[in-house]
């Protein structure tokens, strides 16, 4: 079998196996936007109790505070219940539990659920998804190539666009429910879709922009150069899109350097970031990691711009080897957006954060033609991670929570509180868990979703 004859099959099918945790921990429900939609999976419904002050009190909100030691081993977490006062969507204050020094202002109660920043979903594709409509699955026999893939969305992609604002508009609310405010949606770019699926996605983020902060990948799906897309990703970017995104540029586009060498053009000529699909694993995909690292260092603008969705083939590189390619990669900033994916192939994730390098994950396909799986939840990524790469302690689970929320913790290492602190944004997540180390290893259930200030999904007292 050919390179390009390999699929993301090899990657993601082993997601599937995931999907009974949602029943076995108890997943949460169902997100206020979608309070009178039928339940859907796992997902069970949850009123909330509208906050429309934007100034206001949340008492027995729990917090962590430290870590107990035996000798220099962290074997439990310390926590305080507290209350905070949100002013115009940031924390204004943590205060003494049920203390009020402006008795004008409303106070909501937490219940005393544990506080965790909020969730980010780095690698989505909200604009095609059967998800919020009739289950469907497309049929995949072994052997379905990228190229297959890519017909066949030329054919469904046109009858999937009536229903992109409605299905966007469900799964923000599934990512909602599961404590996501902050997102990164690949958007599909080609002749086939045009930028349809640009409009339909900007005016669903439009509408949903008080519950969700979310960036925008413009993605030439069918090859920047096999599909001619250039002038319509340079459109995209007029029009308002983020990022330059990229697939596959040897496998897909048969010339990497001039793949890569157009997605960077596009990039600097409006000043925009760069994430671009990997998902070569041949010595084509390693070549292709290197000619992007190359160019950063060549290029001063592109510091800090570019991530890297997937990276298979750093899975074929030594121990050494990735040593060298991160390093590299966290001097200048380049990031990467992992599924945690399972498979024979394993991600030096790890390795890589040890190396500096900003480890990010992301659902990626939700119930689509790509993959049936995918449930939306950070939190279950980070339980994957933990189960994947690190030997469980209560250090190492609470530090597995880094993937899920953009390395934001409530400890450092040594178990000093870093946040919340006063002035940060009031995006977060109540958990019904005692402290992150068991909401990473139980993928606990989540209560309510704040984004900026405003309650977005479950509810408080």
């Amino acid at each position: 079998m050919t390179e390009r004859e390999k699929s993301r099959r090899d990657f993601i099918s082993g997601s599937g196996k995931l999907a009974a945790a949602c029943a076995l921990f108890g997943a949460s429900g169902t997100a206020v936007w979608a309070a009178n939609a039928p339940a859907r999976g796992c997902e069970s419904g949850n009123q909330m109790k509208a906050i429309s002050e934007k100034h206001y009190y949340l008492d027995n909100v729990l917090l962590e505070t430290g870590f107990n030691y035996e000798g220099e081993t962290a074997v439990s977490t310390r926590t305080e219940l507290h209350t905070l006062e949100i002013k115009e969507g940031k924390i204004a204050a943590l205060l003494a539990n049920k203390s009020h020094p402006d008795s004008s202002l409303h106070a909501y109660d937490a219940g005393g659920k544990l506080l965790l920043p909020a969730m980010r979903d780095m690698h989505i594709h909200l604009d095609k998804t059967f998800y919020g409509g009739p289950w469907q699955v497309h049929n995949r026999p072994e052997g379905t190539t990228i190229m297959d893939m890519i017909a066949y969305e030329r054919k469904i992609l046109p009858e999937l666009q009536p229903y992109t604002r409605e299905r966007a508009g469900k799964l923000i609310d599934l990512i909602q429910s599961k404590g996501s405010t902050i997102a990164r949606s690949h958007c599909n770019i080609e002749p086939v879709s045009g930028l349809k699926n640009l409009e339909n996605l900007q005016a669903v983020l439009e509408q949903r922009k008080s519950g969700l902060s979310c960036e925008i990948v413009a993605f030439p799906q069918h090859g920047l150069l096999l599909s001619k897309s250039e002038p319509l990703m340079r459109e995209a970017m007029q029009a308002g899109a983020h990022y330059v995104g990229g697939l596959d540029p040897t496998n897909v586009d048969g010339a990497m350097e001039k793949s890569l060498d157009t997605m960077f053009q596009i990039a600097l000529d409006y000043d925009k970031g760069v994430d671009i699909h990997l998902h070569e694993t041949s010595p084509a995909g390693v070549a292709a990691v290197n000619y992007m690292v190359e160019t950063v260092e060549k290029t001063p603008q592109l510091k800090g711009k570019l991530t890297i969705s997937h990276g298979f083939a750093l899975t074929t590189l030594t121990p050494q080897q990735v040593d060298d390619i991160a390093t590299r990669m966290a001097a200048q900033q380049i990031s990467l957006a992992s599924t945690v994916p399972l498979g024979t192939l394993h991600m030096p994730l790890k390795q890589l954060q040890q190396k500096g390098v900003l480890v990010m994950t992301g659902t990626d396909s939700v119930i689509d033609h790509w993959s049936p799986y995918g449930l939306g939840d950070m939190l279950e990524k980070a339980n994957l991670y933990a189960q994947l790469y690190v030997r469980p302690s209560e250090l190492s689970l609470s530090r597995s929570l880094a993937i899920a929320t953009g390395n934001i913790l409530p400890l450092d290492d040594k178990g000093k509180q870093v946040w919340p602190k006063a002035e940060d944004e009031a995006s977060f997540v109540l958990v019904d868990a005692s402290c992150s180390a068991e909401a990473v290893a139980r993928i606990s259930p989540r209560t309510a979703t704040f984004h900026q200030g405003n309650l977005v999904w479950g509810s408080v007292i």
